[in-house]
């Protein structure tokens, strides 16, 4: 007998367009619980627009999106299931981390939230710098704060948008190890990366997107060099 839970998130005959330009044409995916998904493709394939109509911050030209089987469309609180890490930081400059976390807190209608903050602060090592104003963090504390924002409300689904970028060296292996444990929870995470190596061993399937199509969306393969020399004729 078929399987009757629905997809965590899914995708189906995906278009958006930009006017005469199309960035999405007929994606369609589908992604369920405990997978990590790699979602590579050169500049202007579409890739972060794809997250932005995952997460219902976009809206498709054409086709549908579901978050557990629900149609975002139809019902945009299926969002609340959602955490979002874009390619910008998106958190407010004049606020400090905590008032930062405070504000997602109360969007997500989190209760008593102060020990749960206090706990995201620790894992984004900004406890020293949770009351003083964002403004002029460096990139990669931003870009702690803003995972640390994404991820607060537990959410089912985390849609990561280069999600590396600004961290140093030991601020990615945490984040490598904190999509590991998200994996174990059963969580499912769609990354856009640049560097595949960055969650190549996390990873569990690899989708690559060229002009705006699905051209390739398989299990990821034991050999990355081997990976690499494929990605090189797909996008060529």
């Amino acid at each position: 007998m078929p399987d009757p839970t629905p997809p965590a998130v899914e995708a189906i005959a995906l278009e958006r367009r930009f006017g005469p330009v199309a960035a999405l044409r007929g994606v369609t995916l589908a992604v369920g619980a405990g997978e990590v998904v790699l979602l590579l493709g050169p500049n202007g394939a579409g890739k972060s627009t794809l997250l932005r109509c995952l997460a219902g911050l976009a809206r498709p030209t054409r086709g549908t999106v579901r978050v557990g089987g629900v149609d975002l469309a139809r019902d945009p609180s299926a969002r609340g299931v959602i955490g979002m890490l874009s390619h910008a930081a998106m958190v407010y400059d004049d606020l400090t981390p905590r008032e930062n976390l405070r504000f997602a807190a109360a969007l997500h209608e989190i209760q008593d939230p102060a020990e749960r903050i206090d706990a995201a602060l620790r894992a984004a090592s900004l406890e020293e710098h949770a009351d003083r104003p964002v403004r002029g963090f460096s990139r990669g504390m931003l870009q702690r704060l803003a995972l640390a924002r994404a991820t607060l409300h537990a959410p089912d689904v985390l849609l990561l948008d280069e999600p590396f970028t600004g961290l140093d060296a030991r601020a990615t292996e945490a984040l490598r190890g904190r999509v590991a444990d998200e994996r174990q929870r059963g969580r499912v995470q769609i990354c856009v990366t640049h560097d595949p190596a960055e969650l190549w061993g996390v990873a569990t399937r690899v989708v690559v997107l060229v002009a705006g199509r699905v051209v390739h969306d398989a299990p990821r393969a034991e050999s990355l060099d081997a990976f690499r020399a494929m990605y090189s004729e797909l996008v060529a």
